[in-house]
């Protein structure tokens, strides 16, 4: 389990943009004057390593459900290496706000101060400017250890989609104009660091009809083989579905053979088509249920394991 102190190191690197000042200690006997040599000596450009941020991170497949009730919004699902977190968003007065309900929100959390601004941070410190050594303009992503892998970036609109997500698509400028989005002309599917899932109150239609798109569609996991059969990863890299709804009651020993097959014709159809599949609405107690559910999920070939515990999800042994 990722500790919270690591976390608060992220977020001091990332928001006062500065270099986390540590004192390299010897021994607990290392003489003062000594000690003041060394800590000026790490400040130094050769002990400060330029994409240190995220190093020794290992991407998991985690998706940080309700991400915006971490510790540190967007931070603290870094800090564990989840490749997906998901923000609430609400239309008020032209600003986007970030909260599970209108009773959450606040003037200071925005979708800009808690994930545009952090993610761009983060990238840009992952991709410095061009050098004698990188003449040309990179494209890594927000993990030093996994330079392409994208961050799936959901957006859950709570407000009225035809309204709001036209916001989404000008609050997402930054992230675009640095090249930083995945995107598609409905023939070649570019990656991106940043890859963008409109759900909630999203409409597909809009989606549909921009293209090239940088944003995409959370596709209902059961429409795939009905009403949206046509549907391709250019338009839904991923779908989703409540667990619950989807699979019913489980018992303590998780998936019975039913259920399993079920998950697998989901699988079956989804995948041949390159779109991922994710579950929420998953059982969060007791804990052994819930991680022999994990298991199985990863097991069988579910892309993101969906949770409000991150930590508890890249902790869980033996499916990372």
């Amino acid at each position: 389990m990722v500790s919270l102190s690591i976390i608060w190191s992220i977020a001091y690197e990332l928001v006062l943009l500065s270099t986390v000042n540590a004192r390299v200690e010897v021994s607990p006997q290392v003489p003062p004057a000594l000690q003041k040599i060394l800590d000026q000596a790490y400040e130094g450009p050769l002990y400060t390593y330029p994409t240190s941020l995220t190093q020794g991170i290992l991407p998991k497949a985690i998706h940080s459900h309700n991400d915006y009730w971490r510790p540190l919004p967007f931070y603290t699902a870094l800090s564990v290496g989840a490749v997906s977190v998901e923000a609430d968003v609400w239309l008020f007065n032209d600003t986007l706000y970030v909260g599970h309900e209108p009773l959450a929100l606040t003037s200071a959390r925005t979708f800009e101060s808690l994930y545009i601004k952090p993610i761009l941070d983060t990238l840009n410190r992952q991709n410095p400017d061009a050098s004698p050594f990188v003449p040309l303009e990179t494209y890594n992503g927000v993990f030093d250890m996994d330079g392409g892998q994208t961050l799936y970036l959901w957006v859950d609109v709570k407000t009225d989609g035809a309204k709001t997500w036209p916001a989404v698509v000008k609050a997402l400028e930054p992230l675009r104009s640095r090249g930083y989005l995945a995107s598609s002309d409905d023939k070649t599917f570019r990656y991106g660091p940043v890859t963008v899932i409109g759900t909630g109150n999203t409409p597909l239609d809009l989606i549909k009809s921009a293209n090239p798109r940088n944003y995409f569609f959370d596709a209902p996991i059961s429409a795939l083989d009905n009403s949206l059969s046509d549907l391709t990863y250019h338009i839904s890299p991923v779908a989703s579905a409540a667990f619950s709804t989807t699979f019913g009651g489980v018992s303590g020993s998780g998936l019975n053979e039913g259920q399993l097959a079920l998950l697998r014709k989901h699988i079956s159809v989804a995948h041949p088509r390159g779109i991922r599949l994710r579950y929420w609405d998953q059982p969060g107690w007791p804990y052994s249920t819930r991680n022999q559910i994990w298991r199985q999920l990863k097991g069988e070939g579910v892309d993101f394991i969906n949770t409000d515990d991150v930590e508890a999800a890249a902790g869980l042994g033996n499916i990372w």
